[in-house]
């Protein structure tokens, strides 16, 4: 074995994202062993310390996406058992997977993200929702915490209001809305403190929502991204910047949206980012020269306690 030290992939969890963390551990399981890891999965359900400590991993790779993986509560868990992990610690977790937080902090940095508000689900039934609208329409609606544009949608006119909060009200009891930037969606990942190339999304649909990010020929992906050297180098900035902001650690990707002048608008940070093959941060890696399996490897390099 390359190392000694055993390796345990954490993967499906909890949440609604649960199909998108098997894909994604069950990759990095096979880079790890491909590069010679004595390397495990371990499947997470509410039983996971048990499962940790029957298996006796050394370090932790966290494959899992959403709530309860990817919002401090996994990683709040290692840090008590002594077991260093991948990825961001607690506190950058929570606040990058709380939609409403993270624009607090990206405000406070002084950092580009749309204009934004957060509702309640009995805004609708208490007949408060027309009052409580400042924002005009076009609009995104989103639950507060949930990833892979998990209940999110857009919408035009006052009428689908309603039911897009019920939509995202599924997920979480409070839902943010946000106004929509019309323009180009881009991506950009870090790798241990390093933007990676930017990609730009063109869903077929016009929103990047669960189906177009997950259904193979819905989404087109340009990488490089269509932007001139200096609109590459400020959105990479702005994208370290944030990640630095957030407090994350070793990889991370930032999304943003590019409005009609090319001024670009901070959406969402992932602290653990999909590792699929196909995924969008090992197309960027693989741009820059790292193999999936070696950007595999630069991940699991950075694990480490925090507290």
């Amino acid at each position: 074995m390359k190392n000694e030290k055993k390796i345990g992939v954490l993967m499906g969890g909890l949440s609604a994202e649960r199909d998108i963390s098997l894909l994604s551990g069950n990759a990095i399981l096979s880079a790890l062993r491909e590069k010679g890891y004595n390397a495990c999965s371990i499947y997470v359900d509410r039983d996971v310390p048990q499962r940790i400590i029957e298996e006796g991993i050394d370090v932790a790779f966290i494959a899992l996406h959403g709530r309860w993986g990817e919002d401090g509560t996994v990683q709040g868990m290692l840090e008590i058992m002594g077991i260093p992990y991948t990825g961001s610690p607690v506190l950058a977790s929570a606040l990058a997977m709380n939609k409403y937080m993270t624009k607090k902090v990206l405000n406070f940095h002084k950092l580009p993200t749309p204009e934004f508000q957060v509702l309640n689900k009995g805004d609708i039934a208490e007949g408060k929702l027309k009052k409580r609208i400042k924002l005009k329409f076009s609009l995104v609606v989103k639950p507060i915490s949930e990833g892979s544009s998990v209940g999110v949608s857009i919408v035009e006119k006052e009428e689908g209001l309603a039911d897009a909060i019920e939509e995202a009200g599924k997920c979480t009891d409070q839902i943010m809305i946000e106004e929509f930037i019309h323009g180009s969606e881009i991506t950009v990942g870090i790798l241990n403190g390093c933007p990676l190339p930017v990609i730009e999304i063109v869903p077929k649909s016009g929103l990047y929502d669960y189906k177009s990010k997950y259904t193979k020929g819905m989404t087109d992906y340009i990488l490089p991204a269509r932007l001139t050297g200096e609109q590459l180098f400020k959105v990479q900035d702005i994208a370290l910047k944030a990640y630095q902001a957030i407090g994350c650690h070793g990889v991370a990707r930032v999304d943003m949206v590019l409005d009609l002048k090319g001024n670009p608008y901070i959406f969402e940070i992932n602290t653990i980012p999909g590792m699929t093959h196909t995924s969008l941060l090992p197309k960027a890696a693989d741009h820059a020269g790292l193999s999936f399996n070696i950007l595999v490897e630069e991940i699991l390099k950075s694990a480490k306690l925090h507290l």
